[in-house]
């Protein structure tokens, strides 16, 4: 099952509602099931450095299908998966990625969301993900 384009864009603008909120802009990516792109958006001014670091989140939190905050916690220097952030091409192992269920609780997607605090990256991530239709 993969998150529709009509349900990423709902994501993206849940998200990005949450960034104008704050008063943050935010480089904001959506992938699908396989963690191929489906929809994204660089606010403007969000960092140019964060528009591969949203992508980078998105996939991550797919291809583990988990929060990229906690694969970070499993990562830790004498963690059971110290140094996976140098897998897969370069993964993003704080958090600002999250994945994206549907009511059956199956992960169809994921966010990835960076340009600000990997605090306020994950509030607006949780935002996204809140706002899928």
């Amino acid at each position: 099952m993969n998150i529709t384009l009509e349900q990423a864009q709902a994501v993206v603008e849940a998200a990005k509602a949450k960034a104008t909120e704050i008063g943050k802009q935010m480089n904001i990516a959506v992938v699908d099931a396989g963690a191929n792109l489906v929809a994204f958006v660089r606010m403007d001014n969000a960092w140019l450095g964060s528009v591969d670091i949203a992508q980078r989140k998105a996939r991550t939190a797919k291809f583990f299908d988990m929060p990229t905050g906690e694969l970070g916690k499993l990562s830790q220097p004498g963690g059971a998966l110290y140094q996976i952030e140098h897998s897969n091409g370069g993964l993003i192992t704080f958090p600002g990625g999250i994945p994206i269920k549907n009511d059956q609780g199956e992960v169809i997607g994921a966010i990835g969301v960076s340009g600000d605090t990997v605090d306020n990256d994950h509030k607006v991530a949780k935002a996204g993900v809140d706002g899928v239709k």
